[in-house]
Order: structure tokens, then sequence, then C-alpha cells
């Protein structure tokens, strides 16, 4: 499976996601189905770390298009999901998640003594690096970010275990019952109804692992800024209609 089938799939459960956020409300069928969407987009965010031929235009990207798309972003909170007014948009969890990469490998590489240095036979340099991680994913909490701190630890743990497939899958498992489990928990006994839909939600989020370890390495035709370009103006679009 191509790089651009991944985000052909990706655009595609995005889209049913909002359509169902715009035309039948939360917790739809079409939100469900949604959750395949994200997953695939962190994937891709730590293949295009690995790939880019010009890693500071990548930054740039992410930015600018974070910025592009937060107007209409809002305006469909505004209008669909006022509990969420005040989140910013998918493209600032992926400059998180990118960030985190960043700083990870910068930690591990340096070639400084104090780094170099072992604690319980684990160099220093990736410790710092993991804990520089977990402070950024905390941050995106704080600037509610959308799918917050989960999101960008997602990202940076398809990319940690890239080399490991078993690794990879087992990681992004247990981050999908984290991400899903308290809220299981707590409505098995105020809400049968929505503890269900959470159970749902947290199988098909884990559902696109699937995609994800068909990836063969090969890009496929190049939509990329078709798959940037497509998000603030599906946004706009779903205002407008509905």
């Amino acid at each position: 499976m191509t790089s651009f089938v991944l985000k052909l799939i990706a655009l595609v459960t995005m889209f049913c996601d909002h359509f169902g956020d715009a035309f039948v409300g939360h917790y739809s069928f079409f939100n469900i189905i949604g959750r395949i969407a994200f997953p695939i987009f962190a994937f891709q965010i730590s293949e295009g770390y690995i790939h880019t031929k010009n890693l500071k235009k990548y930054i740039i990207r992410l930015f600018g298009f974070a910025l592009i798309s937060q107007i209409p972003f809002h305006l469909f909170l505004k209008d669909f999901l006022p509990s969420s007014v005040g989140n910013l948009n998918i493209f600032f969890t992926l400059l998180l998640g990118l960030l985190s990469m960043i700083v990870f490998d910068y930690f591990s590489n340096a070639k400084h003594k104090i780094l170099e240095k072992k604690i319980f036979k684990l160099k220093i340099g990736p410790i710092i690096g993991i804990l520089a991680v977990l402070l950024i994913s905390y941050i995106g909490n704080l600037l509610n970010v959308d799918y917050g701190y989960w999101g960008v630890l997602v990202i940076f743990a398809f990319y940690l275990f890239k080399q490991n497939k078993l690794m990879m899958i087992m990681s992004f498992i247990c981050l999908c019952i984290i991400r899903y489990a308290f809220d299981i928990v707590s409505y098995s006994v105020s809400s049968q109804y929505l503890c269900l839909q959470y159970i749902y939600l947290m199988f098909a989020t884990m559902f696109p692992i699937i995609f994800i370890s068909l990836y063969n390495g090969k890009q496929g035709p190049k939509i990329k800024y078709l798959l940037y370009l497509f998000y603030p103006i599906h946004l706009a679009l779903l205002y407008l209609i509905f």
C-alpha cells in the first residue's frame, strides 16, 4: 500500500468524521469511521520527517497551514462542536509531533560528554530526548491542540519504532487503550450507551494500524498540497452548507 493510498483513506475518513458532526451530530457512525484518519496522518508525518529534503520548509509549511486552517476550524467548532471552541486545529498537532521527533534526535545524537554518559546502561541523551517529547506533548494539551498530548505521542511512537513493526503496532494499541480506557470505565456505570460508543471509537482508532502495516514504503502519485488544502476547504464548505 503506497503513501498515496494511505492519504486517500485518511482524507475520505476525515471527511466522514466532519460530515457526521455537521449533518448528524457527534458520536454517530460517521465519527466512528472518522477515527481512522488521524493515525494515518500521524504516520505520514513521521514518514515525512524521515524523507523530507528540506526540514525548515516542512516546518514552515505545517505552521502556515495551521494558521490558514484555524479560522474555518473555529467556525466549524462554533457551529457543530461548541464544547471544543478554543481548540487548535490538527496542523498544530502535526507540527508539535514533528518538533518532538526533531528534539528527540537532537538529544539522542548530540556529541556531548554528559549526554553520552549512561544511567543503568541507558545513555542520558535519549532519556532527555524522551522527557522533552513528554514536555512537548504536555504543551500540546495546554494549547488544546486537536487530539492533545495523545496526538503528539502517536506521531512520535510511529517514528521511534519505525524499524520494528511489532513494537510500532503494540505501542499504538497501548496508546489507543490509554486514550479511551478512562471514559470506558467511567461511563460503564453511568451510561451504557456512551460506554459502548467509546469502545467502538477505541477499536475504530486501532483499525488503521492494519493499513499502516501494509505500507510498502513507496510514495505513489504526489498529492501533498491537495492534502494540505483539503482540510481548511472542506471545513469551510461544511460550515457554509450546513
